[in-house]
């Protein structure tokens, strides 16, 4: 007798990290944008991270892909070893902010107090930049853009590698949540949800694990090393 059927997932990475010294800008069809490459510690990210996908089982049979250069360089281990096709959806790419594009946050928290003090207490800021993409829009954009895959491959599991307000828009939408930034996910983190039917579910949010831990998601690597890593209270878990 089989066991219970396995909920479809919907995973979320946010790319690695950016190469802040870069100028690179791209035009998207919400205007112009910074499009850095990865730096090298995000590169070493997206290895880490390719490793961990391609021990998932089963493996997502739907691999999308913002089309900002450190959103495809992210996939891009992943898609080599596994050879699968990554299909870029510009609804993926990350919020427009304005004036505020290619400013470093140092940069941009510098030239304002009540910006600083939004920082510290939590509020919302990026929809304040002059001439940012509306919360509401991005949001739409995100959601449409999401479901939209979702529906395209009513089987398997997919994934998205993304963006920090992208991750946010569409959980945020399916949390039921107005402000548009409520978690930071960090470079490469991993995030998932349940898909059942029309319903959607938080299952994980900002897995890092393949980074804190590397040696866990090697191929092959045995069960009495993570064993050794032990549980609540000891190592990264804890």
């Amino acid at each position: 007798m089989s066991g219970p059927e396995r909920p479809r997932l919907l995973f979320l990475v946010r790319h690695g990290e950016a190469d802040q010294s870069s100028d690179d800008m791209r035009t998207s069809p919400r205007g112009l944008q910074w499009d850095p490459p990865l730096s090298a510690r995000g590169r070493e990210q997206a290895e880490l991270l390719a490793r961990r996908l391609l021990l998932m089982e089963p493996r997502p049979t739907a691999v999308y892909c913002s089309p900002f250069r450190r959103a495809r360089e992210t996939v891009a281990p992943f898609a080599r070893a596994a050879g699968v096709e990554v299909a870029l959806d510009e609804d993926l790419g990350e919020a427009h902010v304005g004036e505020w594009e290619n400013r470093s946050f140092e940069e941009i928290l510098a030239t304002d107090e009540d910006l600083l003090r939004r920082f510290r207490d939590q509020e919302p800021m990026w929809s304040l930049a002059p001439g940012a993409e509306p919360t509401d829009a991005l949001r739409e954009r995100v959601v449409r853009a999401v479901e939209r895959i979702l529906a395209r491959h009513p089987e398997g599991n997919a994934l998205v590698v993304a963006h920090g307000g992208v991750i946010n828009a569409y959980v945020g939408h399916v949390l039921g949540l107005e402000q548009e930034m409520f978690f930071l996910p960090d470079n490469a983190s991993l995030s998932s949800l349940f898909v059942e039917g029309d319903r959607r579910r938080v299952r994980f949010l900002n897995d890092v694990r393949h980074l804190t831990d590397p040696h866990l998601f090697r191929i092959g690597a045995p069960a009495a090393e993570a064993r050794a890593a032990g549980g609540p209270g000891r190592g990264s878990a804890g």
